[in-house]
């Protein structure tokens, strides 16, 4: 368990940073920033070859994109760098999931594993990274021709609109009370990952339960200050 302290005019305080990531389908926040992401990926099983890459930066929601489509899909997970010793998993109609390609994957792995992809297997693949094919370090040819046609969604840094959205619902379920312009405090100065503001909500919310009082912009400065440096 991971804790910080944050003091902010009345003693220290002790707060618990552990909290459980949140990939249900009803908590994902859209905007400009992922709606032709969400399009593409909601578009299965008709993916053009019969397979997908989802593109985007850390925090902009690949990993949450994909355990949505993955439950609905029901699919199962190969890993990158062991996808052809893997391969006798993926049979008729099967989904899958290969998660951050970009450092290095099991080429003729994923070769062939595309290859079913655009049979007529009903296979049906998602990669994510945070490159596009041409940065990654795949030398087999046939791999990057395939991969230079994938077709791709792409997710951009989350932008102000679905940071305010995440926040707002966040604080909204937990019954947060908020000082005047604390949001516009937090959008200025936060990490720009959705990841981060479930968590910075979490953090605040314990605070501000301690101190039995509203969410302040003083308080909203220490605990970025807290989170910053840890």
């Amino acid at each position: 368990m991971t804790a910080f302290s944050a003091s902010s005019g009345g003693g220290q305080l002790a707060l618990d940073l552990t909290l459980d990531p949140d990939y249900r389908a009803s908590s994902f926040a859209v905007s400009e920033a992922n709606a032709n992401a969400l399009a593409l990926v909601n578009r299965w099983p008709r993916w053009r070859q019969g397979h997908l890459l989802l593109v985007g930066p850390a925090g902009s929601g690949k990993t949450h994109l994909s355990k949505i489509w993955s439950e609905r899909a029901h699919a199962i997970v190969l890993e990158r760098d062991r996808v052809e010793r893997s391969l006798s998993r993926v049979t008729r109609g099967t989904s899958v999931l290969v998660e951050d390609c970009d450092p290095g994957v099991d080429e003729p792995g994923l070769f062939h594993l595309l290859n079913r992809a655009a049979g007529d297997s009903g296979v049906s693949v998602l990669l994510t990274a945070r490159s596009f094919p041409g940065d990654w370090p795949v030398t087999l040819p046939d791999l990057v021709s395939r991969l230079a046609a994938a077709e791709r969604a792409v997710l951009h840094e989350p932008d102000d609109a679905l940071l305010r959205q995440v926040l707002e619902k966040l604080f909204r379920d937990r019954r947060t009370p908020l000082g005047a312009g604390v949001l516009e405090y937090l959008l200025m100065r936060m990490e720009r990952s959705v990841d981060f503001a479930r968590r910075l909500v979490a953090v605040l919310d314990n605070a501000a339960l301690a101190r039995k009082g509203p969410v302040t912009r003083a308080l909203a400065r220490d605990v970025l200050t807290a989170l910053s440096g840890e």
